[in-house]
């Protein structure tokens, strides 16, 4: 499978080529080159052929990490024998603050859910850990097994967060609320001064933790994000991850913004701390957090790619939210299991389902190659799915 050509997407080169070019010239580069497409497993089609597999189902990059990522990679190598120390971690922490407007000592790197789920459960006992349903559960997971109890809020009937339900449902023992803005795995986004007005509420209240893994696909992110809270001294954590628009989801990092006082509670249990991290990650943290244009570059070509998207569920009169990150959602009026069998075998991979939403499902978007060949794929199954019902009604 080639690449676009098109302006603001990767070379057409494949993706191992293009990090080579870009100075990554040892190991760093074969571990790089399995996230592209090219070198994904084979997947058997319904007809016994073979073909790429498209992993179109954690919402991972399609677009690369910035060309900065490579060479931070290669002279990272260097280090790859020493352990990460206090100065290397405090760098990134500096430059992470002041890209946000927040202190240094409140920005704990890694992808560090689970450990203040943890944290949590740990330092308060048991109690109530707040959260949308369907939703990301890693930090309520986490809670669970040292007493954490998962307090499950469903969705509105926009499969947004049901912002006045949430906070109907903090009580005396509530330990944290859970918000992830755009949410997951609807996509939807709380609207600016109404998602403000709860977060002030609840957090005087409890402890409000967003997740804003997906508000980097938002050109308006800045005037949207609840650092602007924890700023003004809310109790208040943001956490994003490199994960997404940055394209480092292999090499796991992430960071949180936290209120001084906990930041300091967490480090002390060890949380974020230099022996946590790696040269590799803090390197290529570093380098993509230095490149804005790259970015917004993904930001404009994912937004491109998504609208292409919802006009070709219209097209199909299929019922999806309003997404704002690198995903779509929609309602395919088949059971997920039956649809996602089928795109598997035409070599397309989508996510799991999502209960109660048993007939939607959750679609990456990639580049304009992968969407064309998932649509594709997508029209297909549902031409065979409308054939059959018709059949049986027959």
């Amino acid at each position: 499978m080639t690449r676009s050509t098109t302006a603001g997407h990767l070379p057409a080169d494949p993706q191992r080529r293009y990090w080579l070019r870009a100075g990554l010239t040892s190991a760093a580069a074969v571990a790089l080159a399995p996230a592209a497409g090219s070198a994904a497993p084979a997947a058997v089609t319904a007809a016994g052929r073979t073909t790429d597999l498209l992993r179109l189902d954690l919402n991972e990059s399609s677009y690369g990490p910035s060309p900065r990522v490579g060479p931070a990679l290669e002279r990272a190598l260097a280090e790859a024998p020493r352990y990460v120390s206090a100065a290397q971690l405090q760098a990134l922490q500096s430059q992470i603050a002041t890209l946000e407007g927040v202190a240094p000592e409140q920005v704990i790197v890694g992808e560090v859910l689970e450990a203040l789920g943890q944290h949590l459960a740990l330092n308060q006992g048991a109690g109530g850990f707040i959260y949308s349903v369907p939703g990301y559960g890693a930090l309520v997971d986490a809670a669970r097994p040292f007493g954490g109890r998962a307090v499950e809020v469903p969705l509105n009937a926009r499969l947004e967060n049901d912002l006045p339900a949430l906070l109907a449902a903090i009580a005396p023992d509530t330990r944290a609320l859970f918000v992830v803005n755009p949410h997951n795995p609807s996509g939807t986004l709380g609207p600016g001064a109404e998602f403000d007005r709860f977060v002030t509420a609840a957090q005087a209240r409890t402890l409000v933790i967003v997740d804003e893994a997906y508000l980097d696909y938002r050109e308006d992110a800045a005037t949207l994000s609840a650092v602007r809270l924890l700023r003004q001294g809310q109790n208040v954590v943001v956490f994003r991850t490199l994960g997404k628009i940055h394209a480092l989801a292999g090499l796991q990092v992430g960071y949180a913004l936290v209120p001084a006082a906990l930041a300091e509670a967490l480090r002390q249990r060890g949380v974020g701390g230099a022996h946590a991290q790696n040269q590799l990650s803090l390197a290529a943290a570093s380098a993509a957090l230095a490149d804005p244009a790259h970015v917004a570059q993904v930001r404009r070509s994912v937004a491109a790619e998504r609208q292409h998207w919802q006009q070709v569920l219209s097209g199909l009169r299929l019922r999806s939210t309003e997404a704002a990150g690198n995903f779509v959602f929609v309602d395919t009026g088949h059971p997920h299991a039956v649809v996602a069998a089928r795109l598997l075998q035409q070599g397309v991979r989508i996510a799991r389902v999502f209960a109660p939403y048993d007939t939607w499902v959750r679609i990456t978007v990639g580049t304009p190659a992968e969407n064309r060949r998932a649509q594709q794929a997508l029209r297909s199954v549902l031409a065979q799915l409308g054939k059959a019902q018709n059949g049986a009604a027959a």
